[in-house]
């Protein structure tokens, strides 16, 4: 996958970071996205549990550093296309729509890069 040495440099895997990007248009996506890709049936399916979802990242290949760096980078990364269409929209400028977009997401790489390579260089994964 194309963005899997970048996604695994800030404690993920290629198909989060395709999720998220796929996400842009809404965020709430993502998840779904990401279940969809890993159990690659093409089409959502429906979990009896969270266990069932623990499971699927797991055999996946996810670790703690994984769930850490997952739950950073949703709390900083680029807002929904329709955050940033209102933004554009109110400000009427497309600098502030723009440092809107790649302040939190230079955020997000930047902290998620930093646990990851932390956790790597004290041998915690």
């Amino acid at each position: 996958m194309l963005l899997d040495p970048l996604a695994r440099l800030i404690g993920l895997d290629g198909f989060i970071l395709t999720a998220f990007i796929l996400g842009l248009p809404a965020n709430e996506i993502v998840l779904p996205l990401l279940v969809m890709s890993y159990t690659a049936h093409g089409n959502l399916v429906e979990l009896a549990d969270l266990n069932v979802m623990r499971q699927i990242f797991i055999d996946n290949g996810w670790t703690w550093l994984t769930a850490i760096c997952s739950m950073i980078f949703v709390l900083n990364h680029w807002p929904c296309s329709t955050t940033l269409l209102t933004i554009l929209k109110e400000t009427k400028s497309f600098k502030w729509t723009f440092l809107s977009f790649l302040i939190p997401t230079l955020s997000g790489i930047t902290i998620c890069f930093i646990i990851s390579q932390t956790a790597r260089i004290l041998g915690l994964v």
